[in-house]
């Protein structure tokens, strides 16, 4: 069966899921039955009619969603559903523990999917094991499609398509700002979070992953100038002001340099790229970035540690299938900020590009970035080369996602950097 002739354009694997639901209540809410063919997938059936039961009685434009039944542990039931769609689209973690077998049931399919994983070790192991077996297969799978790594790496595709098309060259740095957010945590990503410093404390080549800044390039690129992410207050080249190190770094700047790698350098093999929290200047700011480092590192050292990781998985971590309330996810917001610094024939240039929204950036906006990642994996809304591998945003779909974002009512900018206002002028 070829990948247009199938049952459904959509699957919403782990639906009945904080993050699943969510995904179905959007595409629900989005889209109608005219627009999109989709199907709520899980392990319980009574869950998922429970959910169908209620998304149908919400929504105007559904009269049914079909649901199928499988095991992230069982092989063949997720063969059955990945030959039966076009896209899955899977919350389903720690992708570590849980994963594997879904990415090789779409691959087996030629089927494509997306995901929200920030499990960096998992997705240095689907690359090693799977990416060349996903070109012969023509399935796009596309990992890190939330708020990991949506937001750095669609911003900095922004930064870069914009350089060339109004300065002819790209920029060879670019800078991701944590600007500002507010949410909340549930006990999946938790988990994903305590299986990253597990699989480092056993695995040499996880620990090597979280070491190199390139860990996720191609076998045999995984080098470069780019020294990797800060770990210690740092007065920013661009903007002027005191930076920390930010939490996502670790993933996000990765995915950012796979995307170049993955499009053959349109950056250049020179770029570097580092993710922050701006803190603010002076006296200040500087403690503000050594507080943040200072946190960071804390951090850092507890999970690394096997009795006290185990102890806060226990203790303090939500537990799995619990996350922020309604109000807190509605209550919610971020911003995340891209400068990027080039030079061209007549001088220097700054361009920025942001994104940013009114929601839990982990899960109200999550929602809507995976679920318009796999609309434009549905429809055909890509601006690539690439038509398989293991995947990034900006690598498989590219610009064409931003106006999915803007659909979904985040805001999407991008342009010339005024340094005056601070802003796109």
């Amino acid at each position: 069966m070829s990948n247009t002739d199938r049952t459904y354009d959509l699957v919403v694997w782990g639906a009945t899921g904080v993050a699943g639901r969510l995904v179905a209540e959007y595409l629900t809410e989005q889209y109608t039955s005219d627009d999109l063919s989709l199907a709520l997938g899980g392990r319980d059936e009574t869950r998922l009619r429970e959910l169908e039961a209620a998304l149908v009685a919400q929504r105007s434009g559904w009269e049914e969603l079909p649901v199928v039944i499988g095991d992230a542990t069982d092989p063949k039931s997720l063969r059955a559903i990945a030959e039966d769609t076009r896209v899955v689209c899977t919350t389903v973690g720690p992708y570590t523990k849980y994963g594997t077998p879904l990415v090789e049931a779409c691959i087996s399919a030629g089927t494509d999917y997306c995901d929200l994983t920030g499990e960096v070790n998992w997705v240095r192991e689907m690359i090693d094991r799977y990416h060349d077996d996903a070109v012969d297969a023509g399935a796009r799978i596309v990992h890190s499609c939330g708020f990991d790594s949506i937001p750095a790496d669609l911003g900095t595709k922004l930064v870069q398509s914009f350089a060339i098309d109004e300065f002819g060259t790209p920029c060879d740095l670019v800078r991701i700002y944590l600007e500002d957010g507010r949410g909340g945590v549930s006990g999946g990503t938790a988990s994903s979070v305590v299986e990253v410093f597990r699989a480092a404390s056993t695995d040499p080549v996880a620990r090597q992953t979280l070491r190199n800044p390139y860990s996720l390039a191609p076998p045999g690129e995984r080098d470069g100038v780019d020294p990797g992410a800060q770990s210690l207050p740092r007065k920013d080249p661009l903007r002027g002001e005191w930076t920390g190190p930010s939490p996502m770094a670790v993933m996000n700047e990765r995915v950012v340099r796979r995307s170049n790698a993955l499009l053959e350098y349109p950056w250049g093999r020179e770029f570097e790229c580092t993710e922050v929290v701006p803190v603010g200047s002076g006296p200040v700011g500087m403690m503000g970035a050594s507080a943040v480092s200072a946190g960071l590192g804390l951090a850092t050292g507890v999970l690394a540690f096997g009795p006290t990781r185990d102890a806060l998985r226990r203790f303090a971590f939500p537990d799995p299938g619990e996350g922020p309330t309604r109000e807190e996810i509605e209550n919610g917001y971020f911003t995340i900020r891209v400068l990027g610094r080039g030079t061209a024939t007549d001088g220097p240039f700054v361009v920025e590009s942001r994104i940013s929204a009114d929601w839990d950036p982990g899960y109200g906006a999550t929602a809507r970035m995976l679920g318009e990642a796999a609309m434009c994996l549905v429809r055909e809304e890509t601006d690539s080369p690439l038509e398989g591998g293991i995947l990034t945003p900006a690598a498989a779909i590219g610009d064409p996602l931003a106006d999915g974002l803007r659909r979904a009512g985040l805001v999407v900018e991008v342009g010339e950097w005024d340094s005056n206002q601070g802003g796109i002028r």
